[in-house]
């Protein structure tokens, strides 16, 4: 099946790569910028929306609280940066808010970080994919009538293209965040200079459109909570910025200054364009209605099921740049692509994190190893079957998904910070130099700033999203908490099961005798061949055994092993149901029974064929016999294999293929790998 499908993967995701070439996948700077931050980046074409939504709930007379929300969103925006800086430098092996986390706090934290990023991580992918669709959607009909379809489309596609490697992806990522970044900046730009210097009015498509609030008139408590609910949804710009501390070891060096620059970069552009586009939608006359059938009126009539709404961002470049003109239509493009590829933060983000808890045996191994391109391909695959999942029990619906949001996020925020604060403290303990003191100092008071802003933060999404859908989010963490664990425990387990005593032990003491047993059905030539392997063997006993089905048969094969004067005893054993796998198990158990510390070795003839769909055809008693006998103490089973000459072939067409391909793939571990000799043989 692997030669099968070998040419279409080349195709799809290129020629595989020598380990020590991974230094060549290294990000610089102006690459890991939109492979690492395309996510809070492409999220102002959504968070200022979700400040809207909620306020319209109070109705329009409520928007003017958006610029007070947006001067929050900032303050915490800048907050986060400046903390995770000081993460970058401390911890650049890329384990990030995990590996503060477990080290600081211990592995019961650790694990709980991990698992609000993994859940993160996915809804990172559902959400910036479901809102790109409805981003294309306003413009295509097709897309909007079909986005389940479409949204899953978009995923298997950025898969393919993050299994072809971080590098090769992020280039192509490159160009459209820096179109949508540049088309933003313009748009806030003119916008700006048409209100200021040539005083014209700008009118969004639904500035003429009245609201009908939910709750008109609300005061106190319940204004209070209607604004720290929006906050709570405008802190959606914040997701993404932790995947530049996981991704440290993916930059060029010098690693972690390069990443804290990125940081930097990354918080100064995101803040500047969420304040933007919250001061051109205010300035525009922006409306939005959680439900905008029944919602938003005009000339007192409700717009109807019919009426399509339109994301904030749209709004305002319609409103800026005119409908239809040629700036409007680049920038809409460009955040359609850009949400689709926001979903990158989280390729990139999740498998390497999969890869660290693998490798501390919290997830299984195969998530530790690289790909053939190295790419951690097996959590890429992972991460887009959980996406997949969700987009599909959420029909692809970004504001449900969104109320799913953040909350894992600032789980995660809040506990890394806490670990940073508890990291100073220890340094600062044995830390003797003034200037070192100073700096640390320094850097602890912004971890503990940045760590009770966040948790206050967490406390406010809890207590305004948790009925909306956030517990939803805190299952997910569950789940991934108790599952994790449980595969700890396992391996841990088997750990100290199997390993080496120190003194005399049963695994070592030689058996007693060897009773070996070939297992047949006729004579030909790999039963033969098993045959002359189990005489070489020299066992204490040796027998041919074999299962009456057919009467007739058996009487045939008795027949012809008398006539070659095989000198091994032939065994039959009776099965009156015609089962094979049954009599066997039970006659080698009773074996076991009457000898506990003789070894049986149950030797069994296989052909070897060259085409998957022969595997079909052959071999099937001999697999459901081995499956059953693993499980059988004191027995070995040995498989004699046959090689047919279609085997031959497949041999000839898989030397082709490795001359063309120059190295077959093979599993590679997680991190730099040591110089090779040209002329050395790849690692297994």
């Amino acid at each position: 099946m692997s030669k099968l499908t070998d040419v279409p993967k080349r195709i799809l995701i290129g020629r595989a790569l020598r380990s020590d070439r991974l230094g060549e996948t290294l990000l610089p700077k102006r690459i890991a910028l939109p492979v690492f931050a395309s996510d809070p980046l492409s999220s102002v074409a959504y968070a200022p929306g979700e400040v809207l939504l909620v306020l319209s709930i109070a109705g329009v007379s409520a928007y003017h609280f958006s610029p007070w929300i947006a001067v929050a969103v900032v303050v915490l925006m800048f907050t986060v940066v400046a903390s995770y800086r000081q993460n970058v430098h401390a911890y650049p092996s890329g384990g990030g808010d995990y590996e503060v986390a477990n080290t600081n706090l211990g592995p019961k934290a650790g694990l709980t970080v991990a698992s609000a990023l993994l859940v993160d991580y996915v809804l990172t992918v559902a959400v910036s994919i479901s809102s790109g669709i409805e981003n294309l959607g306003s413009a295509i009909p097709f897309v909007v009538e079909h986005k389940v379809a479409c949204a899953v489309g978009v995923i298997v596609l950025l898969t393919l293209m993050n299994l072809r490697g971080v590098k090769e992806s992020g280039t192509l990522f490159a160009i459209p965040t820096y179109v949508f970044v540049a088309g933003v900046f313009t748009m806030i730009a003119w916008g700006a200079f048409r209100a200021v210097v040539l005083g014209d009015e700008m009118h969004a498509p639904t500035a003429d459109y009245e609201i009908k609030p939910e709750h008109p008139g609300l005061a106190g408590f319940a204004l209070v909570f209607l604004l720290l609910r929006a906050f709570s949804s405008g802190c959606a710009a914040l997701t993404g910025v932790e995947a530049i501390s996981n991704g440290v070891p993916a930059f060029r060096r010098p690693k972690s200054r390069n990443a804290a620059t990125t940081l930097a970069l990354m918080g100064l552009l995101a803040v500047t364009m969420f304040c933007g586009i919250i001061a051109l939608a205010a300035a525009t006359g922006v409306r939005m209605a959680e439900n905008p059938a029944k919602d938003l009126v005009h000339d007192g009539v409700p717009l109807g099921p019919d009426y399509v709404q339109n994301p904030v961002i749209s709004q305002v470049a319609e409103a800026v740049f005119g409908d239809g003109s040629f700036l409007f239509i680049v920038l809409a493009a460009a955040t359609a692509l850009v949400l689709f590829l926001a979903a990158n933060t989280a390729y990139n983000g999740f498998p390497l994190l999969g890869s660290i808890l693998a490798q501390d045996r919290y997830l299984p191994r195969q998530l530790h190893t690289r790909g053939d391109r190295l790419a951690f391909s097996n959590g890429i695959v992972l991460l887009a079957g959980a996406a997949v999942l969700l987009v599909w029990i959420y029909d692809a619906d970004s504001t449900r998904l969104i109320q799913l949001y953040i909350v894992g996020v600032f789980v995660s925020f809040t506990l890394s910070q806490t670990g940073m604060v508890r990291h100073w403290n220890r340094h600062l303990a044995t830390e003797r130099d003034q200037a070192e003191r100073r700096r640390m100092v320094r850097s602890r008071a912004i971890n503990a700033f940045g760590a009770f802003f966040t948790g206050l933060v967490l406390v406010v999404v809890l207590v305004t999203k948790f009925t909306h859908g956030a517990w939803v989010a805190l299952l997910g963490m569950v789940i991934f908490y108790v599952t994790m664990t449980a595969i700890r425990k396992h391996y841990d387990r088997v750990a100290e099961e199997i390993a080496a005593p120190d003194g005399p032990s049963d695994d070592i003491v030689r058996p007693s005798r060897v009773h070996s047993v070939v297992l047949i059905s006729k004579i030909h030539r790999p039963t033969l061949r098993a045959l002359s392997y189990a005489k070489l063997l020299r066992s204490d006993t040796l027998e041919a055994l074999s299962v009456n089905v057919d009467p007739v048969e058996t009487r045939a094969l008795r027949e012809e092993w008398e006539r070659r004067g095989i000198d091994v005893p032939l065994k039959v054993l009776d099965s009156p149901y015609r089962e094979i796998t049954r009599p066997v198990i039970e006659y080698v158990k009773s074996l076991r029974k009457e000898s506990p510390r003789d070894a049986v070795s149950v030797i069994i003839p296989e052909y070897v064929v060259g085409h998957w769909y022969e595997h079909l055809l052959h071999n099937q008693s001999a697999l459901r016999l081995k499956g059953r006998l693993l499980f059988t103490p004191g027995v070995m089973v040995t498989s004699v294999p046959y090689q047919l000459q279609s085997s031959e072939a497949a041999k000839r067409r898989a030397r082709r293929e490795q001359e063309w391909s120059k190295r077959a793939p093979g599993a590679v571990r997680r991190g730099p790998a040591e110089e090779r000799a040209k002329d050395s043989s790849p690692s297994q």
